[in-house]
Formats: structure tokens, C-alpha cells, sequence
């Protein structure tokens, strides 16, 4: 997996799947799913995504962000929803 995450305005940090789950677990309980639902979807999507990207070394974080947004498009719509929601609202 990809060791460090590029942000938007350059800087990088270390990868952490840890936080992508929390950011899935609360698009989760916005969208409405028990707490064992939330962490259903949080494990299959990082899994996911440590698998795609298991071969870089760095990774634009739109590029986690994007992905992540399209497994959730197909496992999960409504956290998917609910996360675009979120960033729909936070930008106003």
C-alpha cells in the first residue's frame, strides 16, 4: 500500500486506513446504518482500496478519495450519499 498520501495543497502525511474507516463509519451512521453495518462497510471498502493501491508508493488523496466514493457508489449508495452530502454542505 501506498506509504504516503499526497494532500491537495502538496503536503504529505502517511497512509491510514484507520482514518478512512472513521470518515465510512460516519458517512455510515449519517446514512442511517447500525453500528455493525458501518463497520461491515468501512473493512470491505479499505480493503478495497489498500488493494488497488498496494503498489504505489505515493497516492494523491482525491485519487483514495475518489475510489473510495466509487466502491461506496456500489456497496453501499447511501453512504456514498451521505458522504457527497457532507462535502456538498461543509463548502457553504
Amino acid at each position: 500500500m501506498a506509504n504516503q498520501v499526497i494532500k491537495k495543497d502538496g503536503s504529505k502525511e502517511p497512509f491510514d486506513a484507520e482514518k478512512i474507516k472513521r470518515v465510512i463509519r460516519l458517512s455510515g451512521q449519517e446514512a442511517g446504518l447500525d453500528e455493525v453495518k458501518q463497520n461491515e462497510v468501512a473493512e470491505k471498502i479499505v480493503a478495497k482500496i489498500v488493494e488497488v493501491f498496494k503498489d504505489k508508493e505515493e497516492i494523491a488523496a482525491t485519487e483514495i478519495r475518489d475510489k473510495i466514493l466509487g466502491e461506496l457508489d456500489v456497496y453501499a449508495p447511501s453512504v456514498s450519499a451521505a458522504w457527497r452530502n457532507y462535502e456538498l454542505n461543509k463548502n457553504k
